[in-house]
């Protein structure tokens, strides 16, 4: 049995969607102080329907070292890490001028 994405066409293992949403995604990077002087890095604009915005939030936790949640399709990171998130942004496939640092 092979499965076929329905979207493209190919078989799962060469489905290329996912490489094609990350390209169309406007993101924004914002800083925010919270509640007794706490700072949280926020990730917005990344589609949940085309792209595993639960396993980017895992990678981001991971590779940042930090806390963080998923809500509402907005990830909320521990500290203040917009240029780190930016470059590991970039690393897992998408493009460098969709991504824009809101607050510097």
């Amino acid at each position: 049995m092979i499965d076929i994405c329905p979207v493209c066409g190919l078989n799962k293992d060469l489905c290329v969607c996912e490489a094609i949403a990350k390209e169309d995604q406007r993101i924004k990077v914002k800083i925010e102080k919270r509640k007794f002087g706490k700072i949280s890095t926020l990730v917005e604009g990344i589609s949940s329907k085309d792209i595993d915005i639960k396993e980017i939030t895992r990678n981001l936790k991971s590779k940042l070292a930090c806390g963080g949640t998923l809500k509402n399709n907005v990830i909320e990171l521990q500290g203040n890490h917009a240029e780190k998130v930016r470059e590991e942004l970039i690393k897992l496939g998408f493009k460098k001028e969709t991504i824009s640092i809101e607050g510097r």
